[in-house]
């Protein structure tokens, strides 16, 4: 037994309370070393009439380690515990402060689970477990009011650049919003919709108003109330960590240098304020002049933005904020986000925009998810570049869930493809196998996915500012089998709760291996997904329960037998099983 590769820690993802009544314990291992784990917990008060051995099941592994779990429903909310770990017939007890080959006599050195204070319980809302998004960049969707247009607007379909501009605004998305219902979408999040002088509008220039280009506040309503009567929740953009360089707080600071009220509002090394060598002597996003950074522990400035994030939702009745560069903005801002946007909408989905691990996010006091670009690169090193093999594949997948406490994996951000990406079938080399295999595992893994504009009518584009083509509308040039596929997977998403909110397991991902098979179960309602990534057909034998199974994109019935079920996939070819009870 390899003591040094075992690990717990409270708190975090370690031990957390799933909801007001739940604790979700959590070890690490070495992979392949534990044969049995189980958490020894009571409650410290009454430890002789509570203590229980509560069996630990391996709930996902990655390259180095396995990753151990249970659930206690302690009577009185609170735990004390530790762990006995077995490995064939050795037996070792872990305690917050050693390793014992004796049972501990007393818990008074196990690990401690204080209390489950409501207040300290992370509970992201409910509603985006069922969701399925759909990216908008406004400037690039539809335009629907010409009177709007820049002077300098360029017929739709151009191509695009970082400067051009071809009329899109939000009268162009209420006049398609029917295409929305029909793919199935009940959530749309926009890049920035407010007042800033480029087309992709993260240079804020007024943070309380909607770009005139795009339309005004009536216009702004009139959209998100559209979108509420289909069932369609609307997240918005909000660039807290930088404004624009036209904001007019900004503007002072250039012209009046240290005597200007607002010189706090932002990071200045010196004055006056200039660039030299491409970096200017203020903090700004990447070294972008145009993009100060903003000082969000001035009080002024956490005053003005906090109006900001409470203003819209109040206004427009808008579900929540996307957070733009949200790991450069300090924590404690993101506190006080959090209370100021949940007091104005309890079911409020907050998202980040963090491209790596981001546990320090994802408490309970800060976001409810982040943009998950780690699952983004798995699937596409899998399935698109073939970089990953099937265990590799696994292996990654099981190092994300292990990261998180499990309500954050549920509501997980899910693209693989964005205004800051290459178009995934750019990315594919135009291969739909590929592609259509990457959406399915994205459609079935745990959390909520998002599609970027036109993917779903087969649009391609390499990194920004191809990405950002304007949406084809013609339908002589749209790939109308891709939407068709969308539609599907939304459908069978959206009719089987095990997909959006079941447990995840993989069956197969075997090393070297190019067949890949999952199941999502809940309840009585077991699904199990298979795909094969090789240029050849392969055979599948799992074992399941002896019953029969629906094939759910065909409806055929098929029969396990003997304890297996047998299914033979064409080359990239796929299927989702449901067991028949």
């Amino acid at each position: 037994m390899l003591l040094e590769a075992v690990y717990h820690r409270p708190r975090l993802n370690w031990s957390y309370a799933y909801d007001y009544e739940t604790i979700h314990l959590r070890l690490r291992a070495k992979k392949g070393d534990l044969t049995e784990v189980f958490a020894w917990a009571g409650d410290k008060y009454a430890w002789d009439t509570t203590k229980e051995l509560i069996p630990m099941k391996l709930f996902t592994s990655d390259a180095m380690f396995d990753y151990w779990e249970c659930e206690s429903v302690p009577l009185y909310r609170r735990l004390k515990y530790g762990f006995l770990l077995q490995k064939g017939h050795e037996r070792i007890w872990m305690t917050e402060s050693d390793f014992q080959t004796e049972r501990p006599a007393n818990p008074n050195r196990l690990f401690e689970f204080p209390y489950i204070n409501r207040g300290d319980v992370f509970t992201p809302p409910a509603w985006v477990k069922d969701a399925v998004f759909y990216q908008i960049f406004p400037e690039r969707f539809a335009n629907g009011d010409a009177s709007l247009n820049p002077d300098n607007v360029q017929p739709w379909g151009g191509t695009p650049t970082p400067e051009n501009f071809f009329g899109g605004d939000l009268q162009g998305v209420i006049d398609h919003l029917d295409h929305l219902t029909e793919l199935g979408i009940n959530g749309i999040y926009f890049t920035p919709i407010f007042a800033g002088t480029t087309n992709h509008k993260y240079d804020t220039e007024d943070y309380m108003k909607v770009d005139p280009h795009f339309g005004d506040v009536e216009t702004l309503k009139k959209l998100v109330d559209a979108c509420h009567e289909r069932g369609i929740r609307v997240l918005l953009d909000a660039v807290f960590n930088h404004s624009g360089r036209t904001f007019a707080p900004f503007l002072d600071v250039l012209e009046h240098g240290e005597n200007s009220r607002y010189k706090d509002w932002f990071h200045v090394r010196e004055f006056p304020l200039q660039v030299v060598d491409n970096i200017p002597n203020y903090d700004a996003f990447s070294f972008e002049p145009h993009m100060p950074k903003l000082n969000t522990e001035n009080p002024e400035v956490k005053e003005y933005l906090l109006k900001v994030a409470e203003y819209w939702i109040k206004e427009v009745g808008i579900d929540g904020w996307r957070l733009d560069v949200a790991n450069e903005v300090d924590h404690g801002f993101w506190r006080e986000f959090r209370k100021v946007v949940k007091s104005a909408n309890p079911e409020a989905y907050i998202l980040g925009e963090i491209w790596h691990e981001s546990a320090p996010w994802l408490e309970g006091d800060k976001f409810d998810a982040v943009m998950n670009y780690p699952f983004t690169d798995a699937v596409l090193d899998f399935f698109v570049n073939s970089s990953l093999d099937a265990e590799g594949f696994a292996n990654a997948i099981g190092k994300q869930l292990s990261r998180y406490p499990l309500q954050a994996s549920e509501v997980a951000f899910n693209l693989l493809d964005s205004h800051d990406t290459p178009r995934l079938l750019t990315l594919a080399g135009g291969d739909k196998k590929k592609f259509k295999q990457a959406v399915l595992f994205q459609f079935t893994f745990m959390g909520t996915p998002c599609i970027y504009y036109g993917d779903e009518f087969g649009m391609d584009g390499e990194n920004d500012p191809g990405c950002r083509k304007c949406m084809e509308w013609d339908p002589e040039k749209q790939d109308h089998d891709l939407f068709s596929f969308y539609r599907k997977l939304i459908e069978i998403r959206g009719n089987h709760p095990a997909l959006r909110s079941g447990s995840f397991t993989f069956l197969e991902a075997g090393r070297d291996g190019s067949k890949l098979a999952f199941e999502r179960s809940l309840g009585d309602e077991v699904i199990i997904v298979l795909m094969n990534t090789e240029e050849t057909a392969q055979t599948f034998r799992l074992d399941v329960e002896e019953r029969d199974w629906q094939d759910l994109f065909t409806g055929d019935s098929l029969r396990a037998e003997r304890g297996k079920l047998t299914i033979k996939l064409p080359a990239y070819g796929y299927t989702a099983v449901k067991a028949i009870l």
